[in-house]
């Protein structure tokens, strides 16, 4: 496929989810940053050199969004450092390391402006809708016979990972870890405030029951009816799994496309089941028991609401990333004086369970020429030292040792100075890891790659994971169920913008302005009917 249509379906891409992405105004990380051993961010074409033993990478340039947690506020230009110098001397030539991290909230449509600039990386990091749009193109290098017979074979522990990343067999991705998924916390302080228990609430009438008490019981306590039941990020998602931050709204409703159980293709959106989401998240809204700002709040705004230490116009549940995330979140309340009891509701029983995501994947940008001497080369500096089992793995799970991490003997306070000061004492050899250099009333937790999750196990025995993120981890996986495979056909690459700008139009609708719902699925038949029709035909050919 020539690189100029190429450019016309990312631009098409790149509107998958603008107005889907409803929670855009808050970020994880800076609205763009880049860290390289200083120079400046370079593209495919300026990342390589030639010399007489064979191809010579120089320089490698990495798109990532806000889970990589070393940003440059928090010592990435140390995490470049490091891995400069251990990359350099396992390949046995000098390399470099340019990050390029976009603003995490609205990474889809900043990749997409990436492309339309014509500065194609040589890595990036996609989620699975991206990844199933992108592949497609013939913008993803085929890493098949790389990753089939790369060296981190030998220590691999979730083979299964990457085997449900490949498309018609073919591996244009690679995950390092499990998808993950989110789960409902509550704050139990607000529970006992209003006289109810977790295990209490199974079904949608006592979860809803619940979001009303929080609402006009005063669970805070402050006299005021100034509290909502509940807050997310967008009534609908901007990625897959598209419900995971309101699950009991949505039940087992797919608002995409996906596939019955003869693996039939079909719009989810337009069936009762999401009918009837509208109607809950109706209610919800006309019932103030959901924070109407959840129309345009990002991930970053509706943490800060649930932990700010003025509770007022704060939420009782929150839907959000299980594992360490449980200790994230009482950490944070600890430090602004909220009571940081929580409790783990089980799903509903109208649900099947909490949606584990599909993993997202870093990709390699294919130049096409032809020649996959460049991409293989990328492959060896990148992901064969990103599982090593070793220095660059270590840096890739926990970050720059030295800075997030350490085996040396020191004494570290956390929260010096506060009622919260708690002091912790390592010998030296012990591996520990360090103050959070975003906030020092924390030790930092991990850097990209969760340690409990990752597809190659570390061979140094480094372990972080707290009581707490195990305990989390679990009852994720107890509760949880794959969220479906994203669909990944021409006709999506080329109505998708149009598709997702119909459904919003519906949400909008109903939730907001408390339209009749039947009508506005009418509209969106009618809007997207010959689009859809054609997306379906596609996905269903086969």
């Amino acid at each position: 496929m020539k690189r100029n249509k190429i450019l016309s379906l990312l631009l098409s891409v790149s509107m998958l989810t603008a107005l889907t992405a409803c929670g855009s105004q808050g970020s994880d990380t800076p609205a763009a940053s880049t860290t390289d051993s200083g120079s400046t961010a370079s593209s495919v074409a300026e990342s390589t050199a030639s010399s007489d033993d064979g191809y010579v990478l120089d320089k490698v340039t990495l798109v990532v969004d806000g889970t990589f947690n070393a940003s440059v506020d928090a010592y990435q230009d140390k995490f470049v450092e490091q891995w400069d110098t251990a990359v350099s001397e396992a390949l046995g030539h000098p390399i470099s390391l340019n990050i390029q991290q976009l603003d995490h909230s609205s990474y889809v449509d900043g990749v997409g402006r990436l492309f339309a600039s014509g500065d194609y990386p040589d890595v990036i990091l996609l989620n699975a809708g991206q990844y199933a749009e992108y592949a497609k193109t013939g913008l993803l290098w085929d890493m098949t016979d790389a990753y089939d017979n790369a060296k981190f074979q030998s220590h691999m522990v979730l083979p299964a990972v990457n085997e449900n990343v490949r498309i018609d067999g073919r591996q244009y991705g690679l995950s390092t870890g499990l998808g993950g998924g989110c789960i409902t916390y509550v704050k139990q302080a607000w529970l006992d405030a209003v006289g109810m228990k977790a295990e209490d609430i199974t079904d949608w009438d006592s979860y809803y029951a619940m979001l009303k008490a929080f609402t006009e019981q005063d669970p805070d306590g402050n006299g005021k009816n100034d509290t909502y039941g509940v807050a997310a990020a967008g009534f609908i998602g901007s990625e897959a799994p598209y419900t995971n931050y309101l699950p009991q709204f949505w039940q087992n409703a797919y608002p995409s496309f996906t596939y019955d159980e003869n693996g039939v293709w079909y719009d989810g959106f337009n069936t009762q089941e999401t009918k009837d989401a509208l109607l809950r998240l109706q209610q919800a809204y006309a019932d103030g028991v959901i924070d109407p700002e959840s129309l345009t709040m990002g991930t970053k705004d509706v943490r800060e609401k649930w932990w700010s230490s003025d509770q007022s116009g704060s939420f009782g549940a929150f839907t959000y990333w299980s594992g360490y995330w449980n200790d994230n979140l009482v950490n944070n309340m600890d430090k602004n004086g909220v009571d940081s009891g929580l409790a783990r509701l089980t799903p509903i029983t109208e649900m099947d369970g909490y949606l584990n995501r599909e993993s997202p994947v870093y990709c390699i940008i294919d130049d096409g020429d032809g020649d996959d001497s460049r991409e293989q080369a990328i492959f060896d500096a990148v992901f064969e030292t990103m599982f090593d089992g070793g220095t660059v793995q270590t840096l890739w799970v926990y970050g720059a040792e030295g800075y997030h991490w350490s085996t040396e003997a020191e004494t570290i306070v956390t929260g010096e100075g506060t009622d919260k000061e708690k002091t912790y004492e390592y010998k030296d050899g012990e591996f520990h890891l360090r103050l959070n250099p975003s906030d020092p009333s924390a030790l930092w937790k991990k850097n990209a790659i969760d340690p409990s999750s990752m597809i190659c196990s570390l061979e140094n025995g480094f372990e972080s994971a707290t009581d707490l993120t195990k305990e989390c981890n679990e009852f994720f996986s107890e509760h949880s169920v794959d969220a479906p495979h994203s669909a990944s056909c021409d006709g999506i690459t080329n109505y998708g913008g149009t598709i997702n700008d119909a459904k919003n139009v519906v949400i909008a609708e109903v939730v907001v302005k408390g339209g009749d719902v039947d009508a506005a699925m009418d509209n969106y038949v009618k809007t997207t009917q010959d689009m859809v029709d054609e997306i379906l035909g596609q996905l269903n050919a086969d």
